[in-house]
């Protein structure tokens, strides 16, 4: 695969030397907002940028190229992931390899370690593996934050599908401009997706288009196909801008119950051989929606991304008697001790998810 020295990009083209249309001056000064508003970059950076090559991420690229120097970006390296799902993906990164290079950005392509597997959903396969491949790829090239090409109407998107599948407060509040934890930064996530389609027209850019995107039997596309038209046509209002106001006013409040439930997480949780123990009495006097937080993150951290139903479960045993015992996925085991409710990596075993589907069972019928 292709590769990029580390520190980043040195030779790009002069900024200064590149077109700056009317279309294309707009997307710079709102990214260049949303960067500075939340602090997405620091002096020196080295940027790892994702390009697709549709018309979102070929915006992003041209944009922080024409604005690095402002912004004291030292350098950048374009990256491209081949999901290798379809026939033609060779020649699609090779054409985005030429868009990247094109530019003077030293490029890194990377393929797809696996295959998603029957019944799984190929969106959440296909944005494991990219962050996966994020993370690699910029300790390599000595990248501090990957930059991703999100939009205003992705926000909105990620909104109603939250909605539609149930998500709790976190769900609802959306992509965040800067995701910490992945190192993900979202210059875009203030530029509509007919502002970044304008933007390609006016280079005369030609973005690739992903079939995956029309693909109505995958949520995301049928969101942005039939149900957000036909909420707009049905109101006679865009309802998009909407979206992304309600996404920024519930992220303050999950902020504040973030920070509420890590201050509950340092008085209740101890460190355990393999595993950590939560105080059974401090966490049953807890509201609710801080001591599930503190299970998510207690189960973070041997390695289970909980779901509710986990969380649930957890948060089941603290009415039990000592002795009770949860078996979660990726060999995680919960017990009930008589002070603790205590989190460790079990033994694996063949039935593991099956375990954990019986005590589910129980916990649900109790």
């Amino acid at each position: 695969m292709g590769g990029a020295g580390r520190g980043g990009l040195t030779g790009a083209r002069t900024p200064a030397s590149l077109p700056r249309p009317p279309a294309v001056a707009r997307v710079l000064e709102r990214a260049i907002a949303t960067a500075r508003a939340h602090a997405m970059f620091e002096p020196g950076d080295t940027v790892l940028v994702a390009v697709s090559g549709g018309p979102d991420s070929l915006a992003l690229l041209h944009t922080l190229v024409r604005v690095r120097r402002l912004l004291r970006i030292r350098g950048l390296v374009g990256f491209h992931l081949d999901h290798r799902l379809r026939d033609g993906s060779d020649r699609e990164a090779a054409r985005v390899r030429r868009a990247v290079e094109r530019l003077g950005v030293p490029f890194v392509l990377r393929a797809a370690r696996s295959r998603p597997r029957p019944g799984d959903s190929v969106e959440a396969w296909a944005r494991t593996e990219r962050y996966a491949s994020f993370a690699e790829v910029r300790d390599e090239v000595g990248a501090r934050v990957a930059a991703v090409g999100h939009t205003a109407d992705d926000q909105a998107e990620t909104v109603l599908m939250a909605l539609v599948r149930g998500g709790g407060l976190e769900a609802l509040a959306g992509m965040r401009p800067v995701t910490r934890g992945t190192a993900i930064v979202r210059p875009l996530l203030e530029v509509t997706r007919q502002e970044t389609e304008a933007f390609c027209r006016s280079l005369r850019l030609r973005p690739a288009r992903d079939p995956m995107n029309e693909d109505r039997t995958l949520l995301r596309a049928a969101i942005r196909h039939d149900a957000l038209p036909a909420l707009e046509a049905s109101t006679g209002r865009g309802v998009r801008p909407a979206f992304t106001r309600t996404a920024a006013l519930l992220r303050d409040d999950a902020d504040l119950l973030a920070a509420m439930a890590d201050r509950a997480y340092e008085q209740v949780a101890h460190r355990a051989a393999g595993g950590l123990a939560l105080r059974a009495d401090a966490m049953a006097a807890l509201p609710r929606p801080i001591a599930a937080r503190v299970v998510r993150r207690a189960l973070l951290t041997v390695g289970v991304v909980a779901e509710e139903a986990h969380v649930a479960a957890v948060l089941g045993l603290l009415d039990r008697p000592p002795g009770r015992r949860l078996a979660l996925p990726d060999r995680v085991v919960v017990r009930r001790e008589r002070e603790y409710v205590r989190v460790s990596s079990g033994p694996g075993t063949a039935g593991e998810g099956a375990a954990w589907r019986r005590t589910r069972t129980r916990s649900n019928g109790s």
